[in-house]
């Protein structure tokens, strides 16, 4: 995981794991480091068959309580201890983890050698969970049977290119510089000024990362989701299910579909599948029919950003 921005599909199976399938957890590469979003069981065995390192993972992120997107976190936690690790790990999710992760560690007589931090995340509006100077992680609230949101993963705008025959025949202090690249125009000594235009070359366009996991068809998510490159959205059943994905609270691979054409997204992937779905094809089919560039999770896949 080199690339500047990209996800690795951990598991891509709704409740019940497969022998080729795992519950929900994929790892979030952004400029060197790592991120986990949904920790379901087996993460840490995915993580070592793929060569991910555990240690390198400083946030995780539970989109919600139901046991096949967060139960591997203890076992997770419990082999980083067992490894030496050190430094502090921050979680996201609400407040009932806590509960949880009281009673692991009391009843297992358990103790980490690293700090546990659990951030509680709002269950009703979206909220900026985490940021750096190159990306932003903020909530999506989704509508699912309990309390459930997604992520929105997002680069910060980039700074401009300094052209260096600008740089050459201006010679702008670092001062300057720092302006200049943040797209301020350049005022010289006799009171002049320069466009930003004349100075600088348009950076490379940000992009984005929606992942949008237990929900059912849910149009509210659309404003948070809309252009982004890639769209991750459950699909747990095909559309003659259609029924009990709405009784469940889940959703259609066609609904995923209809959500990722509505918002303009640039690619979909779908995952989630119920354990009936041996193969994916049906489901690939049915949303490929709405929005052409939608492609399966895998277990094992990499996709650049």
């Amino acid at each position: 995981m080199s690339k500047d921005f990209s996800v690795t599909v951990l598991g891509s199976s709704s409740a019940i794991p497969t022998k080729d399938r795992f519950p929900t957890s994929q790892l979030v590469c952004c400029y060197g480091r790592y991120y986990l979003l949904d920790c379901g069981e087996g993460t840490q065995i995915q993580l070592r068959k793929y060569k991910l390192s555990f240690q390198r993972i400083d946030r995780i992120f539970i989109s919600h309580l139901h046991a096949d997107h967060f139960l591997g976190l203890p076992g997770l936690l419990s082999t980083m201890d067992l490894l030496g690790r050190t430094k502090e790990i921050h979680i996201h999710t609400f407040d009932e983890l806590n509960l949880f992760m009281d009673g692991f560690m009391k009843s297992t007589f358990t103790e980490f050698s690293f700090r546990v931090h659990i951030h509680v995340m709002s269950k009703k509006k979206s909220t900026v969970l985490f940021e750096n100077k190159h990306i932003e992680i903020s909530t999506i609230p989704l509508k699912h049977s309990i309390p459930c949101n997604g992520f929105l993963i997002k680069e910060k705008r980039k700074l401009f290119n300094l052209k260096k025959t600008a740089l050459k025949k201006y010679e702008p202090s670092i001062e300057q510089i720092h302006h200049i690249k943040s797209g301020g125009d350049l005022v010289l000594s006799d009171g002049s000024v320069v466009p930003n235009a004349e100075l600088t070359m348009i950076p490379p366009a940000t992009k984005a990362y929606a992942f949008v996991t237990d929900t059912c068809y849910y149009e509210s998510i659309i404003p948070f989701i809309e252009g982004v490159d890639l769209l991750y959205h459950e699909a747990t059943f095909a559309e003659n299910l259609k029924e009990r994905a709405k009784s469940t609270m889940h959703s259609t691979a066609k609904q995923a579909a209809e959500i990722a054409l509505k918002a303009n997204v640039k690619k979909l992937m779908i995952g989630h599948y119920s354990v009936r779905y041996e193969n994916t094809d049906i489901l690939l089919k049915e949303a490929q029919l709405v929005f052409p560039d939608t492609f399966c999770s895998t277990e094992g896949l990499e996709v650049e950003i």
